[in-house]
C-alpha cells in the first residue's frame, strides 16, 4: 500500500522559536551560505532544505527533535534565501534547482563530508524537495534517502515533450527575462512584506490559521526586508521560468528511476494542500509505484511546520523501519 494515511492526533498549536542548533557560514562560489547544525557529530546525518521563501529556520519544531533521536541535524539556506547571499555579483547568473543542487550537493562535500560520515538523509519541503530530487539525479552517490514534504511540479506528472522548435525556446526565454527585469518587483516584496499581505500569503500555506504566529511571519518578512532580495527574487523567476524540461520535476523523477542502486524516496503530504492538491500527488505515485506517500490529515502545504508531532512521528517510524530492512 503506497498510500498510508496518518491516524496520529493532529491537535498542536503552531509554536517554536526559529532559532535552532548552531548558526554557520559556508562559502560557495565565493557566495555566504548560512546553515544550522545540531546533534553529535558521530551520527548519521540528515539535511533540512526549506522551501520557498523560506529558511533553516522554518525547520524549528523539527530539527532537535531528529538530533534527540540520534541524527547530526544540518539547515542550510540555499543561496537567495535566509541568511545566504542574495547579492550573486556575477558569480551566477540565474537562480533554478540546478544550481541549488549543485550548492546542496558541495555542502554535502565540504561540510557534512559524506565520506567520512557516510551518505545522507535529504528532508525537503517543496522547492527543498525539488533540490533534492536534482542532487539525488546528479550525486547519487551522496544520499542514502530522500523525504519530500511535499515535491512540488507534479503538474505535468509524466515526462515534458519539447513540442516547439529550439528557437520558440530561446524566444520564450528572452521575453521571461525582458519581463521580469522590467517587472517592479521591489516595490512589491516590500508592500506584501511589510503590510497585512504577508499573512494572506502565508496562509494559502497553511491549513490551520497563522494569524497570531509572529515567530513564523519572521522568518519569512526578515530575509525580504534585506536590501537585495528583489535582485534575488528576479533572478529565480527568470531562472526557474526559463528552464529547459531536463531540470523540471517530472523529468527529474524519470531520470531517478533509471538509477541502478535507487535509494527509497517517500513523499509526505498534506490532505488540504491548497497549492499541490494531493490528487496529483496519487497520480504520480500511481505512475511511479516505487514511491511511497504517507497523506496527513488537517495540513497543508507546510505539514512538516503546521503538525510538526504528527510529522516527526511519521519520517522517524519510517527512517528506523528503512535502518531495519537494511
Amino acid at each position: 500500500m503506497n498510500e498510508i494515511q496518518s491516524n496520529i492526533s493532529n491537535q498542536e498549536p503552531l509554536i517554536g522559536f526559529p532559532d535552532w542548533g548552531e548558526s554557520k557560514n559556508w562559502f560557495f562560489k565565493d557566495l555566504k551560505v548560512h546553515f544550522r547544525v545540531t546533534g553529535d557529530e558521530s551520527n548519521t546525518p540528515i539535511v533540512l532544505v526549506h522551501g520557498f521563501g523560506a529558511s533553516s529556520d522554518h525547520w524549528r519544531c523539527n530539527a532537535e527533535i531528529f538530533a534527540s533521536q540520534g541524527y547530526r541535524v544540518y539547515g542550510i539556506d540555499l543561496i537567495g534565501f535566509g541568511r545566504s547571499e542574495q547579492n550573486l555579483q556575477g558569480k551566477i547568473k540565474y537562480l533554478d534547482n540546478k544550481i541549488w543542487a549543485k550548492q546542496l550537493a558541495s555542502f554535502l562535500d565540504e561540510i557534512v563530508d559524506v565520506k567520512r560520515n557516510g551518505k545522507v538523509i535529504l528532508i525537503g519541503n517543496s522547492l527543498g524537495a525539488l533540490t533534492a530530487i536534482t542532487t539525488l539525479s546528479e550525486r547519487p552517490e551522496l544520499i542514502k534517502a530522500i523525504i519530500a514534504a511535499p515535491l512540488p511540479e507534479p503538474i505535468f506528472v509524466n515526462p515534458i515533450r519539447n513540442l516547439f522548435p529550439s528557437c520558440m525556446y530561446k524566444v520564450k526565454s528572452l521575453l521571461i527575462k525582458v519581463f521580469f527585469n522590467l517587472f517592479p518587483l521591489k516595490p512589491l516584496v516590500n508592500l506584501i512584506s511589510k503590510t497585512k499581505l504577508i499573512t494572506l500569503a502565508l496562509q494559502s500555506a497553511y491549513f490551520r490559521s497563522i494569524l497570531n504566529d509572529n515567530f513564523l511571519k519572521r522568518i519569512v518578512t526578515t530575509p525580504a526586508r534585506r536590501p537585495n532580495a528583489s535582485k534575488a527574487l528576479r533572478s529565480m523567476c527568470i531562472g526557474m521560468s526559463s528552464r529547459e524540461n531536463a531540470a523540471k520535476g517530472p523529468s527529474i523523477v524519470q531520470k531517478i528511476k533509471s538509477l541502478q542502486n535507487r535509494p527509497p524516496i517517500l513523499l509526505i503530504w498534506g490532505k488540504q494542500d491548497k497549492l499541490i492538491p494531493v490528487f496529483l500527488a496519487k497520480k504520480l505515485v500511481k505512475l511511479h509505484p516505487w514511491l511511497k506517500l504517507k497523506v496527513i490529515d488537517d495540513a497543508g502545504h507546510c505539514l512538516h511546520d503546521e503538525l510538526p508531532t504528527v510529522f516527526n512521528q511519521i519520517v522517524l517510524k519510517w527512517l528506523k523501519n528503512l535502518n531495519t530492512s537494511n
